[in-house]
């Protein structure tokens, strides 16, 4: 890991973030890309969550096309749910949930192949990070539902139902976004960390928030 440069990090303390994602999110993906340099750059440890845009726009008038990509972005999340089940590792199930959310987002954000056909993106995510394929079964069954719903519903309790993906816990505080994009990288990725951590660390601190007029920048 590299050397804390920034005046604002105290050389050898560990901050720790959660960050709950959906795969078919272009938001979430690049907060994710965010906290990935920020690793590099601060003693941070990740633990990575889902939630569901699916779960979160239920009951919502909602344009057709919108509707649409909720009903296909179920496949994602129980995929991703029932991986981390079957193969938890010595983390719980942490780098499972990471290594395949890499190879899903890659695919449907980086590459720009979107979620039309998810179930070839999730068949070749799942042999890229060694896992059976055969867990593409959850895709199209409720049985991981309950699951998926407890996860999105644990990060909806810390933020309130006004949000939206990602959410990002910091230090055990959290909130929506931040929304970025391009993700920040090297240091300047740790001063966005560095913020982060500030306004974590205030009582009673909320809100920072401006339209948006740029769309997520993969590069």
């Amino acid at each position: 890991m590299s050397t804390p440069t920034s005046s604002t990090h105290e050389p050898g303390s560990r901050t720790a973030a959660e960050m709950w994602f959906d795969p078919v999110c272009p938001w979430a993906w690049m907060t994710s890309r965010w906290l990935m340099e920020a690793q590099q750059v601060r003693d941070l440890d990740i633990t990575w969550s889902v939630m569901s845009l699916s779960v979160l726009n239920q009951g919502r008038d909602l344009p057709e096309d919108y509707a649409a990509l909720m009903d296909r972005a179920w496949a994602t999340v129980r995929v991703v749910i029932a991986a981390a089940k079957e193969h938890p590792g010595e983390d719980g199930g942490n780098t499972t949930r990471k290594a395949l959310y890499d190879a899903l987002g890659r695919r449907i954000h980086t590459e720009g192949r979107g979620s039309e056909d998810l179930a070839t993106v999730i068949a070749e995510a799942l042999e890229e990070v060694g896992l059976p394929v055969d867990l593409a079964r959850h895709a199209d069954t409720e049985e991981q539902d309950a699951d998926v719903r407890a996860s999105h519903e644990r990060a909806i309790s810390l933020v309130g139902d006004d949000v939206g993906t990602p959410v990002v816990s910091v230090n055990g505080v959290s909130f929506f976004g931040p929304v970025v994009t391009p993700a920040p990288k090297g240091e300047a990725a740790g001063r966005l960390w560095d913020g982060c951590v500030l306004v974590a660390g205030t009582p009673g601190f909320y809100e920072l928030k401006r339209t948006r007029d740029a769309s997520p920048d993969f590069s």
